[in-house]
């Protein structure tokens, strides 16, 4: 019998491990952001430095305006040249031809969002192709469909009229596909619930998809109301009778007409300008909002 060995005893301490490891931190460097705030507000007012010439422009004198040296803030604030816009000239003819387009352009707005709810919420043959069709649109440059949309108004007796002013630009594929992608995330359960309840399609769009679209109608009424206002290459195509013109077709032709009056067309432009510059500032959230939104799906 070979005898055992006994087991020896090795005294193995067991190692300590922390149970979090350590982390070493990196000091990050605080970036000098009044540096680079300082330089922003810098470009800003550089930036700003014309638009505020031309405002402090239109309430100088003619004298004053080509005096030198140049004087920033006037000695004599007048508003004649604002004046003399609405009464001399036919500014006034302009700025109606312009609200009723902004206002026809808002109706469009309108049927644009029923055009992105049909496409967003229900299934008909051939809605796919129609909508890629309609996204088409969007990839053909303005210029190009103008002849064509022209000879078709001629034909139809609207040119020199203002329904042929409107009515192209009443629907645009960019709203279509902007609705389209925010009621996409519009609940169908909430809707098949409004059906069972009786409620008609238009009651369920009046109802509950346009409170549910503030947002991006938000977004689309800026941005239709800023393409009216500024409307000015179509006007001047479509339409030879000078009561028909818009602000922007009246501005060009202060330019031509009285080109030497800088005092008059820096009204003008103000005139043109400021409205766009104070809506864009009050609601320019709503924009980034929207883009957002639809950007997501």
């Amino acid at each position: 019998m070979i005898p055992k060995e006994k087991p020896v005893a090795v005294n193995v301490k067991p190692e300590r491990f922390s149970p979090i490891p350590k982390v070493r931190t990196v000091k990050k460097r605080k970036r000098p952001q009044w540096l680079l705030g300082l330089v922003l507000t810098l470009l800003g007012l550089c930036f700003m430095l014309p638009f505020f010439w031309m405002v402090i422009s239109s309430v100088k004198t003619d004298a004053e305006i080509l005096a030198l040296p140049l004087t920033i803030w006037p000695d004599e604030i007048t508003f004649e040249h604002y004046v003399n816009l609405f009464v001399n000239l036919n500014f006034l003819t302009y700025l109606k031809n312009t609200i009723l387009i902004v206002f026809a352009s808002f109706f469009g707005l309108l049927l644009t969002a029923m055009a992105g709810y049909a496409f967003a919420k229900f299934t008909f043959k051939g809605s796919k192709v129609l909508f890629i069709g309609v996204l088409a649109t969007m990839m053909i440059p303005g210029q190009v469909t103008m002849i064509p949309v022209y000879l078709m108004l001629n034909q139809m007796g609207l040119t020199n009229t203002m329904t042929g002013i409107v009515l192209p630009g009443l629907v645009g594929a960019f709203g279509v596909f902007l609705f389209r992608q925010f009621m996409t995330t519009i609940p169908d359960e909430l809707l098949e619930a409004s059906r069972l309840d009786g409620a008609s399609e238009f009651r369920i769009f009046f109802s509950i998809i346009l409170p549910m679209s503030k947002p991006i109608l938000a977004v689309q009424g800026i941005l239709t109301f800023i393409g009216a206002w500024n409307s000015f290459l179509w006007p001047l195509i479509i339409a030879n009778d000078e009561s028909l013109y818009t602000l922007s077709v009246g501005l060009a032709l202060l330019q031509g007409q009285h080109g030497g009056n800088y005092g008059l067309q820096m009204a003008g432009a103000t005139f043109m300008v400021v409205p766009i510059i104070i809506i864009f500032m009050i609601f320019q959230k709503y924009i980034i909002e929207g883009y957002n939104i639809s950007g997501m799906k």
